[in-house]
């Protein structure tokens, strides 16, 4: 045993006589690694891509709250009475009427 680990450590089962077999095997176990390596950075972009835009939501759907809750404002007859006065119009004080016209057959 501690013969097999002194020969795995010097290298010498890279050099046998039987070492193109050993070969294949540290080939095959390095590509695996590269490609683990490639998908493991993948998907740490996925990642950060998906909180960059989870953010980039918040941030919209803030703005449109805000938005709407200053097209309320702008919308209620208190504000629209304020600006009609400072460019001179009152609000009337008789309720408007109904025109019916009817038809001539």
């Amino acid at each position: 045993m501690k013969k097999n680990i002194y020969n795995i450590l010097k290298g010498t089962f890279l050099v046998s006589d039987d070492a193109f077999k050993n070969w294949r095997y540290i080939l095959f176990i390095s590509g695996l690694a590269i490609i683990m390596i490639a998908s493991s950075h993948s998907a740490d972009k996925k990642v950060y891509e998906i909180a960059r835009l989870k953010n980039e939501v918040k941030e919209m759907r803030s703005a449109f709250v805000d938005g709407r809750s200053k097209l309320m404002m702008l919308k209620m007859e208190s504000h629209v009475v304020k600006v009609m006065k400072e460019k001179g119009l009152e609000v009337s004080g008789n309720p408007p009427k109904k025109i019916k016209v009817k038809a001539q057959n």
